[in-house]
């Protein structure tokens, strides 16, 4: 090959390279569909690859889940180190564990460090005042943070957004401000002895900056999709152009999802893929509201990906 022609490839390539729209390649690994072998259930988990590194956001419920459903997929963890847990529930958690055991002596800092919110390690109760934690399939917090400690599992705190890798944001703890907290019945907090709702105030999300805006991930969304956009778009102001996740909207009324749907519209939403807690009737209600193309809606399965130029490859299952 000439200096010419090579220069001339060179080019071509690099010019290819910018017209990605974003660092980051996500494929679902964990959510409530599935086929051809793979593990359906009620989480959430979804792997992020870059040309630098693997985040995995979510570990699934069970913890298998992740493991098995990324082998099927040819996805190989071994290189994850950050993690992105988004609340405490255990069907985010799940798996967190057991992927630190599985890949550790692979990669000593897999799956080593972990990014939460504030409150996650709040011990929650049931209503009798029974100890529920639910946290990584322990009920006391203590007893996972000793494992975790004993696994070499270092967590890292959030009070405030924090840029986590370039382009890869965290929203930390988010605001309340036009939606209410999405509870999950039977889980509460204790002070002074009486119990009260837990609103999980530990619930954030991920923003990826793209070229066209954010593109925003949550793993339930129990701090409202409006609250969540507009935490965004305090760091950064670019349009919230894509969402993918759960989004706890699968119980929600007409009037909630409308609201939702018209802000989202405001926002800039061109692209939507649900999964877990959102809901197909609601989704494809927001995606009729805000005018998003058939195209760019996907009620994402295990194996959905979100390619780097922000093409939904759907799973067959879909």
């Amino acid at each position: 090959m000439t200096l010419k022609v090579y220069s001339i490839f060179l080019l071509i390539s690099l010019s290819i390279l910018n017209l990605r729209a974003s660092d980051y390649e996500i494929t679902v690994l964990a959510t409530n569909t599935a086929n051809f072998g793979g593990i359906g259930e009620w989480s959430f988990s979804a792997l992020l690859e870059s040309d630098d590194e693997k985040v995995l956001f979510d570990t699934g419920f069970n913890e298998n889940t992740v493991l098995h459903n990324a082998n099927l997929l040819g996805k190989d963890l071994s290189q994850v180190e950050k993690v992105i847990l988004s609340h405490f529930h255990g069907d985010h958690t799940g798996g967190l564990i057991k992927l630190r055991k599985t890949f550790m002596e692979i990669n000593p800092k897999a799956f080593s460090t972990v990014y939460v919110a504030e409150g996650f390690f709040e011990q929650r109760y049931d209503q009798s005042g029974e100890i529920r934690g639910f946290i990584g399939g322990f009920n006391d917090v203590n007893n996972f943070l000793n494992e975790t400690d004993r696994l070499g599992i270092k967590f890292i705190i959030l009070e405030e957004p924090k840029e986590i890798s370039e382009n890869l944001y965290l929203s930390g703890p988010v605001e309340r401000i036009h939606e209410k907290a999405v509870v999950s019945p039977g889980f509460y907090l204790k002070k002074d002895g009486k119990l009260f709702d837990d609103l999980v105030h530990d619930d954030q999300s991920l923003g990826i900056m793209t070229k066209q805006g954010w593109y925003m991930m949550s793993g339930c969304g129990h701090a409202g999709m409006i609250n969540t956009a507009q935490k965004f778009q305090e760091i950064k102001n670019k349009d919230v152009i894509g969402a993918i996740g759960g989004f706890h909207l699968f119980r929600a009324n007409n009037d909630v999802v409308e609201k939702t749907a018209l802000a989202l519209k405001e926002f800039g939403l061109k692209q939507l893929v649900g999964g877990h807690c959102t809901g197909i009737h609601e989704a494809r209600k927001i995606a009729d509201i805000a005018k998003i193309k058939t195209e760019n809606l996907s009620h994402g399965a295990i194996g959905t990906v979100i390619t780097k130029d922000l093409k939904i490859l759907r799973s067959s299952v879909e």
